[in-house]
């Protein structure tokens, strides 16, 4: 199974810097993310990034661009798919508390489907952007792309689709999915980093 961390978005509430660079207990969220793919399927991840810069970040990494620029998440979904290549699990590079737990059940959760995605208590019911995708997901996304359908999980209709219940989730999906959107949101999660270490 392979992974792949998606550097999207332009960080406008964060000033346009890279919000994955930024520390979150310590540590870069990308470094963690990195530690969570590695320790769940023994490789490297895929990074996923359009920043000039974005080989510097980690220089054992291998960085793409987005295949098709300028088309969102969705892109970032798509680039991976492609270059991982599928079978992939694809992270957002916000999302600091993904464990390589959660990794190895979204991986698992592809027997039999083409995609396999968390519950979570977001306004789409799932969280698109850490979430594991089959090889035929290129074809349902590029049918998306044709008719202007950006969303995230717009080509859903298309293949068959596996949710992972709250029940089955290796931690409250609220701490799982919780993203980085703004400096308010990176002292959270630092707060919730030493929460989680008091004794």
């Amino acid at each position: 199974m392979n992974t792949a961390i998606l550097a999207g978005g332009g960080a406008t509430r964060f000033g346009g810097r890279p919000k994955g660079l930024e520390l979150v207990g310590g540590r870069r969220i990308l470094d963690r993310l990195v530690d969570a793919c590695v320790a769940a399927f023994g490789g490297l991840p895929l990074l996923v990034a359009n920043a000039p810069d974005a080989p510097s970040w980690r220089p054992d990494l291998r960085v793409v661009p987005d295949v098709m620029p300028g088309l969102g998440a969705l892109g970032g979904i798509y680039t991976a798919i492609i270059e991982a290549p599928a079978p992939v699990v694809c992270i957002a590079w916000d999302m600091p508390f993904v464990s390589a737990d959660l990794i190895r059940l979204l991986g698992a959760g592809l027997d039999g489907v083409d995609a396999c995605l968390p519950a979570s208590g977001s306004r789409r019911g799932v969280e698109p952007l850490c979430a594991a995708y089959g090889p035929a997901c290129r074809v349902a996304i590029e049918r998306a792309f044709e008719t202007g359908d950006l969303r995230a999980i717009g080509f859903h209709s298309l293949i068959r689709h596996h949710v992972l219940g709250f029940e089955t989730l290796p931690a409250d999906p609220t701490t799982l999915f919780f993203n980085i959107n703004s400096p308010a949101d990176l002292a959270m999660a630092g707060m919730m980093i030493t929460i989680s270490r008091s004794p």
